[in-house]
């Protein structure tokens, strides 16, 4: 950074500051370098920055300085738009203050059992972060006293006020002592952010972080031209190349994230998906598999990954232009966190450039088109991974045993190289019949009507695994599934259409015997 400010800059805590030290940060982002002093003087203030710029920890580590541990009454209260937002809030707070003694954070969300909730109120929760609806519930209940509130923070102001929160956040504010410190953050500034600002503020101090730098520039930021019914595919043949370590695919909608989940799930691919209408449980056991690395792709819709903070994640795709622009950069984000390099690479449909651009001179940066990756790209990368294999297996060295191997067959007539050759083919020929088809009208896809739909609870995993494994074509080149209320459709290779119809005469899936023969559309 210009400045080279440090956080022992600061007049924080050495425990606030080993904290920050276990956690891994070297330096201050430039919201928290503007932030973080202005609130430990006492003022107010109103900051503009978005996700991913370390705003929760601009407003966390001040917070945490003020709190008083020998008083067990809410002291901060922290009010974000949703359930993952809090969590993810509430866990940044708990690392920041990992030092300090009988410092308690509790988050309070909807979706979680209430009665739990008011057990941790009970004991004492100096920090509370909570969505504005179960704050509400829990002061109206009298479970929660703002008596000692000293300091109240608004989190993406911006997005509670687009979920109808206005009312809500004004009755809190109304509720919490005079005296308090307000502090507001908000990815944009519109008219009603900036009422609530006048009204409920006391001078405060407005910061923002310029546009250029809430986007993470170690973000590869691209776009490929791809038609729906070939955006599995590419999906597939991307993650193959790239072969990220965490991926995240955002969808637009719940729908979409199941289907798409479905999909990937049966074509062998470690995925999960998350939205809004999974129950809370749910949802973090999907958090916790991804950050275990139990799972490599999440699927996710836009307010589901609000509040995700995975640092490893390297690939983000935008399987649709998201509905938003603002979505865009929380989308993008996920990746290049804590001075990683990420890639995003968003999908393109021929109607949706006028989105494209508007984000493109939203951000005033440049998405860079790619061409689709082909069958022969997906190869090409398998090859390259294997000869860096078998270069990192050389240097390791311990090939004594295979060694004596390669000579017995070197010795009856063939040459080194002939041997290495053959070894490699053999290497690279498994799973070559997996590999995709050629997208083109050529090549393209037939579609198939099947007899089942909605109304049979047929999902499309279900069709996958029933043609994969009874007609034994490979479930990476069966395309675009539709299901619809008494049939579906689905994409089969031109040459395997007549082993589809042929060999599903008769035979069940997800159990249930197909009432008439497969056809074409």
């Amino acid at each position: 950074m210009e400045n080279n400010i440090t956080f022992q800059d600061f007049n924080i805590s050495q425990k606030t500051l080993q904290a920050i030290q276990d956690m891994g940060f070297e330096e201050p982002t430039p919201i928290q370098v503007s932030t973080i002093p202005v609130i430990l003087e006492g003022r107010d203030v109103t900051g503009q920055a978005q996700t991913g710029t370390g705003k929760t920890a601009a407003f966390g580590v001040p917070a945490i300085e003020q709190v008083d541990v020998g008083n067990r009454e809410t002291q901060v209260l922290v009010l974000s738009p949703t359930r993952e937002l809090a969590i993810q809030t509430a866990e940044e707070f708990a690392r920041l203050a990992k030092h300090h003694r009988g410092l308690n954070i509790l988050p309070i969300y909807g979706g979680q059992p209430i009665e739990r909730q008011f057990r941790g109120l009970r004991r004492g929760a100096q920090v509370v972060v909570g969505t504005p609806g179960r704050v509400l519930d829990h002061l109206d209940r009298g479970t929660l006293s703002f008596a000692a509130v000293k300091m109240v923070v608004l989190d993406e102001a911006d997005q509670m006020l687009d979920m109808g929160f206005r009312e809500d956040i004004e009755k809190i504010l109304d509720e919490t002592p005079g005296d308090r410190q307000t502090i507001l953050f908000s990815a944009t500034l519109p008219g009603p952010i900036l009422e609530i600002s006048k009204r409920f503020q006391k001078n405060p101090e407005v910061i923002s972080v310029a546009r250029r730098e809430v986007t993470v520039p170690q973000i590869e930021q691209l776009y490929l031209e791809v038609r729906s019914r070939n955006k599995l595919e590419i999906l597939c043949r991307l993650l193959d190349m790239y072969d990220p370590e965490l991926s995240l695919v955002f969808s637009n909608t719940k729908r979409g994230v199941d289907d798409l989940t479905a999909h990937l799930q049966a074509r062998g691919y470690f995925a999960e998906g998350l939205h809004g209408d999974m129950k809370q449980s749910q949802r973090d056991r999907v958090m916790a598999k991804f950050r275990a690395g139990t799972i490599d792709i999440l699927v996710a819709t836009d307010v589901a990954a609000r509040g995700i903070d995975v640092e490893d994640v390297d690939l983000v795709i935008n399987y649709e232009v998201p509905q938003d622009i603002e979505y865009y950069i929380h989308r993008i984000g996920r990746t290049a966190r804590a001075g990683r390099t990420g890639r995003a690479i968003t999908f393109v449909g021929p109607r949706e450039y006028y989105k494209l651009r508007t984000i493109q001179d939203y951000t005033k940066i440049r998405i860079g088109r790619i061409p689709l990756p082909t069958p022969g790209d997906v190869e090409e990368s398998r090859t390259r991974k294997l000869v860096d294999r078998v270069q990192q297996v050389i240097d390791e060295g311990s090939l004594e045993r295979y060694m004596t191997l390669a000579e017995r067959i070197v010795s009856e007539d063939y040459t080194s190289l002939e041997v290495a050759a053959a070894l490699l083919k053999l290497e690279l020929d498994v799973g070559s019949q997996d590999l995709p088809q050629e997208i083109g009208p050529a090549g393209g896809p037939v579609l198939l009507e099947i007899p089942l739909g909605r109304e049979h609870q047929i999902r499309p995993k279900d069709i996958v695994g029933a043609l994969a494994g009874e007609t034994g074509i490979p479930g990476r080149s069966i395309g675009a599934i539709n299901i619809y209320e008494t049939y579906s459709t689905v994409e089969v290779p031109p040459d395997a259409v007549d082993q589809v119809i042929e060999r599903m005469k008769g035979k069940t899936i997800a159990g249930i015997r197909l009432p008439g023969p497969i056809e074409r559309q």
